[in-house]
């Protein structure tokens, strides 16, 4: 199994506690023990499905535990039923199949896609005495479930990519801009790159990696010669003044999505950027067919989470539900396997719980939330290579000790 079964380390880890944790907890582990735009990008876009599906789940609930989780997902959206919801409906079956359904309950909500669907679903889940609200996924919905929660003192563990969602106590377990930048830009500093060059589309995903990448080069000692801003279809000219700067670069950052790359990749050729002279970068987005073919890419790094947790995931997700998962479905099924396993280990979900600094094992490998409900993830370094990756950094095995800890 590609997850760890203790639960947790430390002071909780008694022999007693330890063997609970390990017949509840097959799911989701503290770590440490031993040694995808904002508003809906990438993966956040709903998709469509059987129309029958959300009617007959909105009021659904799994299992017959005390400890009640609700789940808020996009079951439905204006045009019919959202694929998007179902999947992370069913990987949040998968989990509670996995660690077992007697110690806890989920209730299963549908936010309609929208904040006034997410209020109505959050107000019922308080009402049926959730004790944590797992989801929704579109951040201005986010915002609507966190507001009702903490007034109620419920905690939340949400799936937006947007930061501005998250405040104490609702956290997000998304694949955030900030933790791929971070990753990528302190992976190819320490391989030696000096001077970057950052090439970054005029959009909301943009806005935040562009900052992100400053604060980080400024934090590792890097130089950054030129940030070029482009908007859609626009990326020659952009290109051609960072080209202009020839020899004094040595990489180069492009926070672009997957379905934008292969016009960007154009603007590289055509700009004369020889991506064996300088280091192409990038981040998770890049993680799709439709970049990792491109013959301009060969060679390029990006973080990402490692692919071979998700590979484990999809395959018990297509022998339960004989369909592929979305990609997100990740999230899902590891906040599941985390609130199902501290419900039924009595642990409840305080702030210190949520926030412990080893954090947790997932099938996206380590993360960990942060006070302020942002969250930190342990990410590979892959490098695109025939049409595919290799690991060229892994994933951290462990977190180091918060900053002023």
């Amino acid at each position: 199994m590609f997850l760890s079964t203790s639960l947790v380390c430390g002071r909780l880890s008694s022999p007693s506690f330890f063997l609970r944790a390990l017949a509840l907890a097959g799911g989701l582990a503290l770590a440490g023990c031993g040694p995808y735009g904002l508003s809906r990008p990438g993966g956040e876009t709903p998709g469509a499905a059987a129309p029958e599906i959300a009617g007959a789940l909105a009021g659904a609930s799994l299992g017959s535990g005390a400890t009640r989780i609700a789940l808020i997902v996009p079951l439905s959206q204006s045009d019919g039923s959202s694929l998007v919801g179902q999947s992370l409906r069913n990987a949040a079956e998968l989990a509670l199949s996995e660690v077992g359904d007697s110690a806890v309950t989920i209730l299963i909500k549908d936010d309609q896609s929208s904040p006034d669907g997410a209020r109505l679903a959050a107000q019922a889940a308080i009402e049926e005495g959730a004790q944590i609200i797992i989801g929704p996924l579109y951040a201005n919905n986010v915002r609507e479930v966190g507001r009702l929660a903490r007034a109620a003192q419920k905690p939340v563990i949400a799936f937006s990519t947007d930061t501005t969602a998250s405040a104490r106590g609702v956290y997000l377990l998304s694949f955030l801009v900030e933790s791929y930048v971070d990753r990528i830009v302190d992976f190819a500093a320490s391989r030696g790159k000096k001077s970057f060059a950052a090439l970054i589309p005029e959009n909301d995903y943009g806005n935040v990696a562009a900052a992100q990448f400053q604060q980080t080069a400024a934090a590792r000692g890097v130089r950054v010669l030129s940030i070029e801003r482009y908007a859609p279809g626009g990326a020659l000219a952009a290109t051609q003044r960072i080209a202009a700067l020839g020899a004094q670069i040595d990489a180069l950052f492009i926070p672009e999505q997957a379905d934008q790359m292969a016009g960007v990749a154009q603007a590289l050729t055509s700009a004369g950027i020889d991506g064996k002279r300088i280091q192409i970068l990038g981040t998770g987005l890049w993680n799709d067919a439709r970049v990792l073919r491109l013959p301009q890419m060969q060679g390029a790094w990006f973080a990402a989470p490692d692919n071979s947790g998700f590979n484990a995931f999809a395959a018990k997700y297509r022998a339960k539900f004989n369909s592929d998962p979305t990609r997100i479905a990740t999230l899902a099924y590891d906040a599941i396997s985390l609130a199902a396993a501290l419900g039924g280990q009595g642990l409840g979900y305080g702030e210190s719980v949520l926030t412990n600094s080893s954090g947790f094992n997932g099938a996206d490998g380590l993360f960990r939330f942060r006070a302020d409900g942002q969250n930190e993830r342990g990410l590979s370094v892959l490098q695109v290579r025939e049409g595919g990756t290799t690991v060229v950094s892994p994933a951290p095995r462990s977190f180091g000790a918060r900053p002023g800890t």
